[in-house]
This record gives structure tokens, C-alpha cells and sequence, in this order.
């Protein structure tokens, strides 16, 4: 799930409306990985087809990009590339923490501890390479581009606000901040009515803004010292040092200048270091995108739902009516450009 540097940072609370207009590359499978989370039953079984397929991330997809579409927000999605070879372990604890929730769902379920049983449930979901393909798919249907990135998809997001290509990049993640994003968008696929976990108590999620400069500003540092204190602190490319959270890292960063001099004035163990510094400041990132949104077929998404994935006609046939709403406000648009 990468860093969280929340403690030091400072996030505006915004209204979807306010990117009416506004491009935003979305981090693609961080996006997909909460429908699947989210998405489930009171036992917490995912959303499935009568075939036994999972379809939670496509309810979600569809859902919440025609949300966006209708307020005129235009989403661009960016998938992971191959990982890094730094990041090997870190998907391997992610497996085994999967596989051990899987463990204490089906002991929940045993005791008849639904809550527990959810909350649990929610940590075992697994994201496809086939998942993806038919998110894909579907977000092609409905006229919004998608990109595969050369590793990092919070990377090649970042790269692209950077350019001035989108207004910012969406992730509920922090760590596009380290890879350069000016603005970071959290919340944007999220925002709604959630319950508490284990509590009966329910929280409205806004999304929110952090702007990466006024962030620095306002901590006296450079970009590359917070890169420093994400490494210091650990990142998904290494362990990093154990009792260090943001605010310790900010302490160590300002007073030594930066992390290479806090690592040799405190003797800290930090492998790979320079490795995983260049990662977030060097990122492998491409040029080679369209920024194109072409009006959504509503019949092929129709199909795809409903005939190959079992959804009802009438949930998809309202969801749709989200999407000729936007269409005809494009329309308008590009109509009142003539006058």
C-alpha cells in the first residue's frame, strides 16, 4: 500500500465539482484493488458471476467512471508495468499476509463473526493479470483511455501531471508525492458514505488535494529530502529503519541535511539506498500515451455486462443514463465552441 507520510503533510478537503473539466491520471490498480476490497458481501465474499468469476473490480469500474464522466471529470487510468526487482519482497509479504487472512476469514466464518469475517475477507484480494484485461476492456467501451506504464503506474501518473498532461494524479497512495506529482488527488473513487471497521459508526470520505510544493514549503525541504525520509521510513523497494515514522524522518533529514548523511552520522543499515532513491527520482516513465476520450458505446458495455458477466439490465440500463448524460454536456461543449 506504499508510505504514509499523512503525519506531516497537509490535505485540502475539495468537492468532486472542482475538477470539472480536469484530467487526472488514475492509478490503475490501486483504483481496481479497492472495488475488489470494498465490493463484497456481508461474509465478505466478493461480487461474482453465476460462472464463479469475480466481478467486483467491474461493478466498480463501471460505477464509478461513469460518475466521474458524468460530473465532467475525464479519468485516464495507468496500470502497474513489471515491478522492480526491488519490490520482490514486498510482494512476497503481500502474498503471505493474503494467505493468512484467507486463514482467519474461514475462522470467522466458522465462529459466525461476520464483521470479523468482512474485515478479514477485505485483505485476501487478489488483482489478476485477467482482472485487469477486463476492466480494460470495459473502460475502452466506455471511451476512456488506458496505459500500461514501464514499471510504476504512480510513476508514469506522476510523470504526466508533471508534464501538464492531467491536472494531477489520483492515488490513495502517498508515494506519487515522491515521484513528483505537483498535486495529488485522494479519495477521488472513494468518496461516499463508509462504515468503520468492527463499529457501527459510519464516516462521510471526501476527496482531498495535497499540493506537493506548498507541502515542502511548509516542511523547509526539498523533494529530494522527502524521497529521503520515505527511504529512511521504508518504502515498497525496502525494509527501511525501525522506530522511524515521518516525523522522526523529518527531525533526521533537516538536521543532517539529507539521508545518506543521517545513515552515516546514526550508522543506520539502509540496503540499496542510492537504488531506491533513483527509483522515485529517476522513474522509469514513458512519452508514449494518447490523451484521447471518445464517446462511450453503449451497447457493447451493455453486452459486456450484462450478456458475458450476468449483470441485471436494469442496474447497467441506470448506469448508462449516467454516461448520456455526460455525452450530451461534451456534446454541448463542443457546440458552444462555435459561438
Amino acid at each position: 500500500m506504499g508510505l504514509d507520510i499523512s503525519g506531516i503533510l497537509v490535505a485540502n478537503k475539495v468537492k468532486l465539482d472542482d475538477f470539472k473539466g480536469r484530467a487526472m491520471a488514475l492509478d490503475g490498480y490501486n483504483v481496481l484493488y479497492q472495488f475488489l476490497s470494498s465490493i463484497r458481501g456481508p461474509d465478505g465474499t466478493p461480487l461474482m458471476d453465476e460462472k464463479g468469476r469475480v466481478t467486483s473490480h467491474l461493478s466498480g469500474a463501471l460505477y464509478r467512471t461513469a460518475n466521474l464522466l458524468e460530473m465532467g471529470i475525464k479519468p485516464i487510468y495507468v496500470f502497474d508495468g513489471k515491478p522492480h526487482y526491488l519490490k520482490k519482497s514486498t510482494l512476497a509479504e503481500r502474498r503471505a499476509r493474503k494467505e493468512k487472512a484467507k486463514i482467519e476469514w474461514d475462522e470467522a466464518l466458522a465462529d459466525g463473526d461476520m464483521e470479523k469475517a468482512r474485515t478479514k475477507a477485505q485483505q485476501t484480494s487478489k488483482l489478476t493479470r485477467d482482472m485487469v484485461d477486463e476492466a480494460i476492456k470495459l473502460l475502452g467501451y466506455m471511451g476512456v483511455p488506458c496505459l500500461k506504464a514501464p514499471q510504476e503506474g504512480e510513476a508514469q501518473a506522476s510523470y504526466m501531471a508533471m508534464k501538464g498532461d492531467v491536472y494531477a494524479a489520483g492515488s490513495q497512495d502517498f508515494d506519487s508525492l515522491l515521484f513528483g506529482t505537483p498535486l495529488l488527488v485522494r479519495n477521488l473513487t472513494l468518496s461516499g458514505r463508509r462504515k468503520m471497521p468492527r463499529r457501527q459508526v459510519y464516516v462521510t470520505v471526501e476527496p482531498e488535494t495535497i499540493d506537493l510544493q506548498a507541502s515542502l514549503d511548509a516542511l523547509e525541504i526539498t523533494r529530494e529530502q522527502l524521497v529521503d525520509i520515505g527511504v529512511l521510513m521504508g518504502t515498497d523497494f525496502n525494509e527501511g529503519i525501525k522506530g522511524i515514522g515521518p516525523k522522526k524522518g523529518l527531525k533526521l533529514v533537516k538536521e543532517f541535511g539529507s539521508g545518506e548523511e543521517v545513515i552515516k552520522q546514526k550508522k543506520f543499515d539502509v540496503p540499496s539506498f542510492d537504488a531506491v532513491r533513483k527509483i522515485f527520482l529517476e522513474p522509469e516513465v514513458t512519452d508514449d500515451y494518447e490523451m484521447k476520450w471518445d464517446d462511450p458505446d453503449l451497447d457493447k458495455i451493455m453486452e459486456f455486462m450484462c450478456e458475458d458477466y450476468g449483470f441485471s439490465n436494469s442496474r447497467i440500463e441506470s448506469i448508462l443514463g449516467k454516461m448520456r448524460t455526460a455525452k450530451k454536456a461534451r456534446s454541448q461543449q463542443s457546440l458552444d465552441q462555435w459561438f
